[in-house]
């Protein structure tokens, strides 16, 4: 939408008006000249000047209407709008088509500012940053503004990631200032989840060391009290919960405890200087975070079209797609296809892939190895099936589970060639079908048999799977 804005101011200002008449070239030379030293088309071309200025502001622009560059956006472009309506074309045809299409462009900007404020999904990612701005408060801030200190939950990590994966799935059709909003409010969740994971980590670690073991133990002690605090001003900032700090000032207080801590002397003590090592490290992993001002403004960030790490993994998608073809292929015929080695190539080209701490990118990749995952796995059952022996006085129980495995073999192979959306009948007949399965495998009675229980779990594990499968590739993800 926002080319097809530039594109259209370029084919309203790129030509002279000739007010739709044809002549010879003299003649239409001599009424441009005319045209453009007319006052009225003179106050057009000073508004096309203003109107190009805008138009990168308000085609880039990520916000809603109750913000502060949306109403001066909005109302730079009411302005100009009144201008054009006032420009005196003298009754003159050519110039009241030079003034309509003016107008027209200037309305056009006006709808697409108001159309990315207010739509659905620009609404669903503001409403997405208000739970997950809820959530830190409750669980992160208030406890440290009380004084105390907050305890991280298993809970409010697993509630922050559930919440990041809804962001991903957020649609933008393309949209240059949906895609800048979601990607804005990705990259501060995704710092919250780093920097509440990482406390995390540190409740499990053991207490500081005890202040009779060097005199500079206290001071680190002291420094790592102010740490904690700066983690949860960190996260307060982050998700808009801080009024007063601003993160250029945590910055410069976390810069000064580095400062402190590389003066302290703790040579000749290894506890001591690795008890600091690890402060060093809780400071820089917060430090990390505090560039995130201006996160979603670069263009290479959130537009992803073109995106080198975004072009390896599609690459590696193309290569699992022709490879899962060849294996469905064999199978149909009764062959076996092992292409494992390079399925196996494929997913350790994938975890080098730098996500450049990109959300989006990260999910892209996460989802590609989910594909070439389950074509190993695809692959494992084929073969374990084939390979399968079973002896004279196997149970019944465990060779239930087997006949199970074997339908959910023949499901999967569904599957993996499925495309298409939720809606679709053939995609409720497969949750159908893998629903039953499980319900198999849950009659399935042990009686105590151990190699039974295992297979059972496993079985179940894998049903689970292709049906987490299927709902990723129906999913309608974009990056």
């Amino acid at each position: 939408m926002c080319a097809n804005v530039f594109g259209a101011l370029k084919s309203l200002f790129g030509k002279p008006f000739d007010g739709g008449k044809r002549m010879d070239h003299g003649s239409q030379q001599q009424q441009q000249q005319q045209q453009q030293q007319h006052p009225a088309m003179m106050r057009l071309y000073e508004v096309q000047r203003e109107v190009q200025s805008l138009g990168p502001q308000v085609c880039t622009f990520s916000g809603l209407k109750n913000e502060r560059e949306y109403r001066r956006l909005e109302r730079e472009l009411t302005r100009l709008l009144l201008e054009v309506d006032q420009v005196d074309t003298e009754g003159r045809a050519d110039l009241q088509g030079a003034r309509k299409r003016a107008a027209q462009e200037v309305e056009g900007l006006l709808r697409y500012l108001e159309e990315n404020a207010t739509h659905p999904s620009r609404l669903a990612i503001e409403e997405l940053s208000r739970e997950a701005q809820r959530l830190v408060e409750q669980g992160v801030v208030e406890p440290q503004r009380a004084g105390g200190t907050a305890e991280i939950s298993d809970e409010l990590v697993d509630a922050v990631q559930e919440l990041i994966l809804k962001l991903t799935q957020v649609k933008t059709g393309g949209r240059v200032p949906l895609r800048k909003a979601r990607y804005r409010a990705l990259t501060r969740l995704c710092a919250v989840q780093d920097v509440i994971e990482g406390r995390t980590r540190q409740q499990t670690l053991p207490l500081p060391l005890s202040e009779d073991t060097h005199a500079a133990v206290q001071k680190i002690n002291q420094i790592m009290v102010q740490v904690s605090g700066a983690r949860s001003q960190l996260v307060a900032l982050l998700m808009g919960l801080s009024g007063r700090d601003s993160c250029a000032h945590l910055s410069r207080v976390l810069t000064e405890l580095l400062v402190e801590l590389d003066a302290l002397d703790v040579s000749g003590n290894a506890a001591v200087r690795n008890y600091r090592k690890q402060v060093v490290e809780e400071i820089n992993g917060l430090l990390k975070h505090l560039d995130l001002e201006g996160e979603g403004d670069d263009t290479r960030r959130y537009d992803l079209a073109q995106n080198d790490s975004i072009r390896q993994i599609e690459a590696v998608r193309g290569r699992v797609c022709q490879l899962r073809g060849e294996v469905l292929r064999h199978c149909g015929v009764g062959d076996l296809f092992r292409p494992k080695p390079e399925l196996q190539s494929l997913l350790t080209h994938l975890d080098q892939v730098d996500t450049a701490r990109n959300p989006c990118i990260r999910e892209a990749r996460r989802r590609a190895v989910l594909e070439v995952q389950a074509v190993i796995t695809f692959l494992d059952l084929r073969e374990a099936l084939i390979c399968r022996q079973p002896c004279q006085n196997e149970p019944q129980q465990h060779r239930a589970v087997w006949m199970v495995l074997g339908s959910l073999s023949d499901l999967q192979a569904q599957v993996l060639c499925f495309e298409g959306k939720r809606a679709d009948k053939n995609y409720i007949l497969l949750e159908e079908l893998l629903t039953k399965q499980l319900l198999a495998l849950d009659a399935v009675d042990p009686q105590g048999d151990e190699m039974t229980k295992v297979a059972r779990k496993q079985a179940v594990k894998f049903a689970q799977n292709i049906l987490s499968y299927l709902d990723m590739k129906t999913d309608e993800w974009e990056y």
